[in-house]
C-alpha cells in the first residue's frame, strides 16, 4: 500500500512505531507500560497497522561479516532507453536478486541507484557481467565500494519533532 497517509496514525501510534522500529521483539507489555496502553490495545494496534502495511515488515538485521558479505556496493546505473517495458524488466530483475538491498528509480544523471552487499571484489565482477554486461540496455554504471559503514538503517521518524 504505497503512499499511506499519516491521517490514520494517531499519537499512540507514532510512539509505538518508534518502539518498535528499535526492537520489533519488544513485547506489548513493555511498549503498553511505555505509551500508556494496555498490553492488549498495543496489540489491536500493531494487527491493525501490520494489515494496513503501515508496517511493511517485521524484519532481523543480519551482520553481513557474519554471513562471508562483507563488501557494500553502491552503483549508479545509466540505462539506454527508458521504455516501460525495459525500467519494469529491470526493476523486476532488481527485486527479485537477494543480493540487492535496496534500488532506487531515481532522476538526475542516473537512472537507478542500487546497494548491493558481495563477499568479494570476484563475486561482485561476477554479478556485473551477469546484470550489466549482459543487458543491453545498460549504458554504463558506476560503483562506489563502502569503505565504512558509518550508519545503516531503515528507521523512520514518525514522532512530530523539529529537525
Amino acid at each position: 500500500m504505497k503512499n499511506k497517509i499519516m491521517a490514520d496514525i494517531d499519537d499512540f501510534d507514532r510512539q509505538i512505531l518508534e518502539i518498535v522500529q528499535r526492537s520489533n521483539r519488544t513485547t506489548s507489555d513493555v511498549i503498553g507500560e511505555a505509551v500508556g496502553l494496555s498490553p492488549a490495545a498495543v496489540q489491536r494496534r500493531l494487527k491493525r497497522m501490520r494489515q494496513e502495511e503501515i508496517i511493511e515488515a517485521d524484519v532481523s538485521v543480519v551482520s553481513r561479516q557474519a554471513v562471508n558479505r562483507s563488501m557494500t556496493f553502491i552503483v549508479q546505473i545509466t540505462l539506454e532507453r527508458e521504455r516501460v517495458d525495459l525500467l519494469v524488466d529491470f526493476k523486476r530483475q532488481m527485486l527479485n536478486n537477494p543480493h540487492v538491498q535496496q534500488c532506487y528509480y531515481v532522476t538526475g544523471s542516473y537512472d537507478f541507484i542500487i546497494i548491493l552487499t558481495a563477499a568479494d571484489m570476484a563475486a561482485y565482477e561476477q554479478f556485473t557481467e551477469k546484470f550489466f554486461f549482459n543487458n543491453k540496455n545498460i549504458k554504463s554504471f558506476y560503483t562506489n565500494v563502502v569503505m565504512d559503514s558509518v550508519k545503516t538503517g531503515m528507521y523512520i521518524p514518525v514522532v512530530q519533532e523539529p529537525v
